[in-house]
Order: structure tokens, then sequence, then C-alpha cells
């Protein structure tokens, strides 16, 4: 797969580590707005061509191939390099698994970025400014010529990596920079945890959130207009009646499926929205109908028959008797 501008890569999410300020609790399995940590990140870069992940394996929501270092917990330069030898395109984007709001833009940020440069990589930094090394995209020759010194330096000529911080990798490259403070942030507390799940549920974040983390788990991979969505489901609620709005755009989503399956789409999110055009127009003109019946002087809906009257009753329409007055001064009867 390519991105824009940067070309096709592969990926490397490290999920090894040991999380000792979470108490050695399984952090990329932690869930943060109902998805675990791995899963988000594994999101954010769906568009490389083979994603590897350095950790045992464990269930997740998008194919991936399964790496380890040698030793288990050497580190993540023993990691990265484990990493490496699954992948083959020339620019590689390298993760930690601890990103909540990491997303595909900032991904293509970081490509784009390497793509227009020089340099051997190109890394995200913090609010502060600081690299992290764990947030970029790097020309995969680079990372393994460095790899290759220091393990010839450091290692003896093999196996030696375990235990060397990445810094001796990242500080012999030439790297460019990309800021994205939201996206750098990484869970490495449970305060940051926190921090993160309640930020997700802010209003302005919830929306977008909620359909990430549903799309994810129903394996969709379709971009639709929810403000076309949501108008229709406001109109039908507004126009018929309030259940209208969830049963209308649930079945705007199967016909849409049925016609993309047919071919008379050219895909799931055109689909989308021919079924969701269709669907705003007829809650159009079932409301406009609706108001043409309220105007002073509309033609009022004919009353279905009813049954027929029984023997002696009166007739619709025929003049009904007036209710017999009591004479003066005689009490009202008790019925």
């Amino acid at each position: 797969m390519t991105t824009k501008e940067g070309g096709p890569y592969d990926a490397v999410v490290l999920a090894g580590g040991g999380a000792a300020r979470l108490g050695g609790a399984d952090k990329p399995g932690v869930r943060v707005g109902g998805r675990a940590l791995i899963d988000r990140v594994l999101a954010a870069c769906s568009g490389a061509g083979t994603t590897v992940v350095v950790a045992a394996p464990r269930p997740t929501v998008r194919p991936v191939v399964w790496a380890r270092e040698e030793p288990a917990g050497g580190g993540p330069l023993a990691a990265l390099d484990a990493g490496l030898a699954r992948t083959t395109a020339e620019q590689v984007v390298v993760l930690s698994a601890d990103l909540p709001f990491l997303g595909e833009r900032t991904v293509r940020r970081l490509l784009d970025a390497l793509a227009g440069s020089g340099a051997d990589g190109a890394v995200l930094t913090d609010p502060d400014g600081r690299d992290q090394p764990l947030v970029a995209a790097y020309r995969r020759d680079a990372l393994l010529r460095g790899i290759a010194a220091l393990d010839e330096r450091d290692g003896h000529g093999g196996g030696g990596l375990a235990g060397l911080p990445l810094r001796r990798l990242t500080g012999r490259l030439a790297l460019t920079r990309v800021a994205d403070p939201l996206a750098a942030f990484d869970c490495d507390t449970w305060d940051d945890i926190a921090s993160a799940r309640a930020r997700i549920r802010e209003h302005g974040n919830v929306l977008d959130e909620w359909i990430s983390a549903v799309k994810d788990e129903l394996g969709i991979e379709l971009d639709v207009d929810t403000g076309a969505l949501l108008d229709l489901a406001r109109d039908a609620a507004h126009g018929v009646a309030r259940p209208a709005a969830p049963l209308t755009t649930f079945l705007v989503g199967y016909a849409a499926a049925q016609a993309a399956a047919r071919g008379g789409a050219a895909g799931g999110a055109e689909a989308v929205a021919e079924a969701t055009r269709k669907a705003v127009a007829l809650a159009a003109r079932w409301a406009d109908e609706d108001q043409q019946d309220a105007k002073p002087g509309a033609a009022q809906p004919k009353s279905a028959p009813s049954a027929p009257a029984s023997p002696g009753a009166a007739q619709p329409g025929s003049p009904q008797p007036a209710p017999a007055q009591p004479a003066p001064g005689t009490p009202p009867s008790a019925g």
C-alpha cells in the first residue's frame, strides 16, 4: 500500500516492554476508548504493506507478522533489529504500542517529511520539543547500517544489542522533525491512561473516537460522510418518529452493502452516499406531506370505515336527540 506522497512503507511496532510504571501490567492490552492500545496503533499504520509486531503473539484486530528479540526483553534496539528483519520496504515506520492518539494522518506526515528530505528519518517531537524515536519514519538501509555498526563495535560481532539504548542508534542518524504534541502522547503511567480515557470522551472527540472504534471492531475499512448520516437521522427523527432514526441509518447501511456486492456502486463510500441521498429525499417527502395536511383548509384524510351500527343506533350524520331535562324542582338522578 502507499501513502499520498511518501511511497510504500512497512511498519514495526514495539510492544514487548515490561511496563514497570504500570506495575508490570499488559500495557499494549490496556483499553482506551474501548480499544486495546496496540489496536489503536495498528489502525494508525494500516497502510503499511507489512506490519511487524515485536512481542509475544496476542489477538489483534488486524493481521500482523510476529517477531521476538533475542533475548526476550532485550530492549528497544534489539526489538527493532528483530522487527526490521521481517520488513522489505525502503521506508519503515517505527512505533511504540502505547500511543492512544496516533492516527493515519500523522503517519502520512512523517512519511511525507522523510520523502521530502535527504534525512535518514523523520521523528515526531513532544510538547517540549524532544525527539520521540518510537514515533518516526526511517529509511530502512540507514537503520540497518547503524545497527550493524553498533553490533560490531559494542556487541563484538553479534548478539550485543540487548540493553543498548535506542539513542545510540538515532544519534548516528540525520533526522528531520515533525511537531504533533497530541500524537506524541504515550501512556507510561495509570495517570496517563486516565487522561487519555477522559480526553476521548470530551464532546468534541467522542463521536470520531466511537466511529473509529466501531469500524475497528467490525473490521470495516470505510470512510463515509458522517455529517450526512447524522442529518439523515435527524430528519427521520423529526419528520417521522424518533425510533426511525437508528432504523433508517441501519437500513441505509444494509442497502449500501447490497449495492456494493452487486457492483452497483464504485465502492462502499459511494454506495452509502447514494443510499443516504435516497433516504433523505424520502424523509423530506414524508415531512412535506405531513405539513400539507396540517395547513388550514387542507383536505382532511378520510377516516377508516367504522363497524356497522347496531340496530337502533344513530347513524353518522343524523340529528342527535337532545338529552331530557329534569322538571323544575326534581333532584338529579344518581345514575
